[in-house]
């Protein structure tokens, strides 16, 4: 306990660690009760993993037991710190560990070393932390409030991107394209230094073309790059006075790629006083950055100063990584994907508001945090772009499509769970002939069967996708859910559609839905 001006505040310590592919750093910060945070340490060390994994796939052992070494050297500070409890401490490693073919042996070895426990994230994972640790900035920058704003950053395996619109999340995608994939490649030619030269550029304009094929017809965005490159551009061109975020004219951009690229990478550590990884990288990231730039015709980017760390502390700050603002986003990306495949809204608006009330209504019965009422939600909102291929099974088309989007804040294996609830909105329910399902542990079997009863029903309360029944209510009773509508009108449809929808559901819950006119009034 600290006192404060006039009443005591608690503070909490906490710890999260990065490691990426050219360095393992660690913030330790001070949170206060009412969330907010003060920096109180950051500590940085070069090791190259993105070299071993993006020149032969594994991480050397040599590299692994230096990654070891630094970690050791930062658990000490961490008991300095008295961070000892697995509560205050995240750790995770992106596409250098991620890709790597030893990955699993790797990760084993550090927690056998140190104790720390490390978590290998994806690229949905890292667009998640970044929207936590960009919050602020865009709310305190009125130049970064545009109709789209690309929130980028090249790093050593792959470029993350972020989409905003509006100050709301719209998508985000992540692209095999990165500076040390960039570097290494040049290792594979025989050439003169002029002439890698421009098969770097030429290989980099090449990466950026699909990237620039995403945004193709669209209004032209604000840019903000973050990452290491990026704070070493604006500490060169940026404001004498600094700042959070520096506007940078995409000429003197380039100028100063071109500038490092003629350098070797001795030359940048010993003038620039960089590691030996982060020299590697500079040239072709910030030449990544130039020609994203010049594709998308913008005459001017922004720098950004939050990490990967920051996002990680952001999310320690609020309690929960699933806060209603996250979750807004979630839903914000859920509806772009809609409109892409054409679904429609007023079915799927309704499907959801009768899914919701059922799930709410039966807590009790299927145990389920809030995470999988947003992926309940997810499948509601999308479970029929499937006919944007075809009607003719498209529910299967609709687990393909979401399984294969961009849905910014979902994992890999959230979009999994997702795409099946919606598969099983119709036709067959699970059976051990359909492979996607059988490959789930029993526990995400049940959660997908306990979701997909709950969508049928919800799916067969709107099945002549007339929006009756906007105005509903359930109530749970011993041997049946009582579904009272306010303004029925003719619910034939309905009524058949339960009879059968419902039974996956009887199957699952233990009851029979009865759909009746409402009481309410008598």
């Amino acid at each position: 306990m600290k006192q404060g001006s006039t009443e005591q505040v608690e503070y909490r310590v906490r710890a999260v660690i990065d490691i990426g592919a050219t360095s393992v750093r660690m913030a330790v910060a001070q949170i206060a009760g009412d969330g907010s945070v003060e920096m109180l340490e950051s500590l940085q060390q070069g090791v190259g993993l993105g070299r071993d994994t993006f020149t032969t796939g594994r991480i050397r052992l040599s590299t692994t037991e230096e990654c070891v070494r630094v970690l050791r050297s930062f658990r000490e500070v961490l008991r300095q710190y008295r961070i000892d409890h697995p509560d205050c401490l995240r750790a995770v490693a992106t596409s250098a560990v991620r890709e790597a073919r030893n990955r699993d042996a790797f990760l084993d070895r550090l927690y056998i070393a140190t104790g720390i426990p490390v978590e290998a994230i994806d690229g949905a994972e890292v667009n998640r932390l970044t929207f936590f640790s960009v919050q602020a900035l865009l709310r305190e920058h009125e130049a970064l409030l545009s109709d789209q704003l690309l929130v980028v950053e090249v790093g050593g395996g792959s470029t993350e991107i972020l989409g905003f619109r509006q100050g709301r999340v719209a998508f985000a995608h992540t692209y095999r394209i990165g500076a040390f994939r960039l570097r290494e490649m040049l290792e594979d030619y025989r050439q003169p230094q002029a002439q890698l030269r421009e098969i770097l550029d030429s290989e980099a304009r090449t990466g950026v073309r699909q990237i620039r094929e995403t945004f193709r017809g669209r209004k032209s965005p604000v840019i903000l790059y973050l990452g290491g490159e990026a704070r070493f551009a604006a500490a060169r061109l940026g404001a004498k006075q600094g700042g959070a975020v520096q506007r940078i004219a995409v000429t003197r951009l380039a100028k100063l790629a071109d500038e490092m690229l003629g350098y070797s990478v001795d030359e940048l550590v010993r003038r620039y006083h960089l590691s030996y990884s982060d020299a590697e990288t500079l040239g072709p990231a910030l030449l990544t950055q130039v020609r994203l730039a010049e594709a998308l015709n913008l005459r001017y980017v922004y720098t950004g100063t939050p990490t990967l760390r920051d996002g990680l502390i952001a999310e320690m700050a609020a309690g929960s990584a699933w806060t209603s603002d996250f979750v807004e986003q979630i839903l914000a990306s859920v509806q772009e994907v809609g409109r892409k495949f054409d679904y429609d809204y007023a079915h799927a608006e309704v499907v959801v508001t009768a899914a919701r009330k059922l799930f709410d209504a039966l807590r009790d019965e299927h145990q389920l945090s809030f995470h999988y009422e947003v992926l309940l939600i997810v499948a509601g909102w999308l479970h029929d772009i499937g006919t944007y291929i075809s009607n003719r099974s498209h529910h299967k088309h609709t687990q393909y499509l979401i399984e294969n989007s961009d849905i910014f804040g979902l994992s890999g294996e959230d979009l999994k769970l997702a795409a099946l609830v919606a598969r099983y909105h119709r036709r067959a329910v699970p059976r051990p002939t359909h492979e996607d399902y059988m490959q789930l542990d029993r526990s995400r079997k049940l959660t997908v069967s306990k979701l997909a009863s709950i969508l049928r029903v919800a799916d067969a309360l709107d099945r002549g996708h007339a929006q009756h029944l906007r105005d509903m209510s359930v109530t749970v009773e011993p041997d049946r859910v009582v579904i009272e509508a306010a303004r029925p009108g003719d619910v034939t449809l309905e009524n058949m559609a339960l009879r059968e929808k419902g039974r996956f559901f009887e199957q699952i819950y233990g009851r029979k839905v009865v759909l009746r006119p409402s009481r309410r009034g008598e």
